[in-house]
């Protein structure tokens, strides 16, 4: 067995830089965690940290997973994971019954947030078996890696606040397109992002009329629309876009508790399906 294999990535060849990531992964003797059966279980898991549970009131991730549709045997694809806020759900959730796999970024990337995000991915692999060790790396990173998952074999692929980047990247019609090709017909595609109906682009919000049409054009078909995730105290008016609101707070300190006593972004909930031809 390969050293790809073991650790469930797939979609390319690991690496020299991986697997001196890997090997830098410091590994913990710990006694196994029990395994969580139910999402109310995993959400409310000793595995997740205090702060990241004090994002649940404006994430809803209980809410969120459930009208998009998530049932424990499924596969489920998350794309670009990032700091693993929803990852250290799904996999969990997942891991018994499902399949879990974490589109991440490009493995060769050697500095910034990405290089840290997948090391971070690795270790909660590697640590904690008993909650991830089924869980499967794979890379998206246009226009050159796009096999997100095998073709035709996700039940479900999801995003949270991803299409803004995206947009601003000019890529969306790639990544919609290696989410709907690895998708089952009757495959649904769940996606959360920041809403703002006059936004001009670069500020982190997306116009609900840009992803409807961006989604329509990669074949998919609306299904449905929650409110779920909305906050009408967000004015989207912000000195430095969405990144001023918690928890980047990356504007001016003194508006700081201002920005606090918003929460975080008011955000579009909606799931698209792949039609059954």
């Amino acid at each position: 067995m390969t050293l790809g294999t073991t650790l469930g990535l797939t979609g390319g060849k690991v690496k020299a830089w991986t697997l001196a990531c890997i090997g830098a992964v410091t590994l913990s003797v710990t006694a196994a965690p029990v395994m969580a059966k139910t999402l109310d279980e995993v959400i409310a898991g000793d595995h997740r940290s205090a702060k990241n549970k004090a994002r649940d009131s404006y994430r809803h991730p209980k809410e969120t997973l459930e009208f998009f549709g998530l049932q424990p045997d499924m596969t489920v694809v998350e794309i670009w994971p990032g700091g693993g806020w929803y990852q250290e759900i799904l996999a969990p959730y997942l891991h018994e019954k499902g399949t879990y796999y974490g589109a991440g970024y490009d493995v060769e990337a050697t500095r910034g947030y990405r290089v840290r995000a997948l090391k971070e991915t690795l270790a909660r692999k590697t640590e904690m078996p008993d909650l991830y060790g089924t869980m499967k790396i794979t890379e998206l990173s246009p226009p050159a890696k796009l096999e997100i998952a095998p073709a035709g074999s996700a039940d479900m692929v999801l995003s949270f606040r991803n299409f803004h980047n995206w947009k601003m990247g000019g890529t969306e019609d790639q990544v919609l397109g290696a989410i709907y090709k690895a998708l089952k017909p009757g495959g649904i595609f769940g996606i959360t992002d920041h809403r703002n109906e006059n936004s001009a682009g670069r500020d982190g919000y997306v116009k609900p009329s840009d992803l409807m049409a961006a989604a329509q054009k990669a074949g998919f078909v609306f299904v449905a629309k929650s409110e779920v995730n909305a906050n009408p105290k967000d004015t989207k008016d912000h000195e430095r876009g969405v990144w001023t609101l918690p928890p980047s707070l990356s504007g001016n300190p003194e508006n700081h508790d201002k920005m606090r006593s918003i929460g975080e972004s008011d955000r579009l909930t909606y799931k698209f399906m792949k039609p059954v031809k």
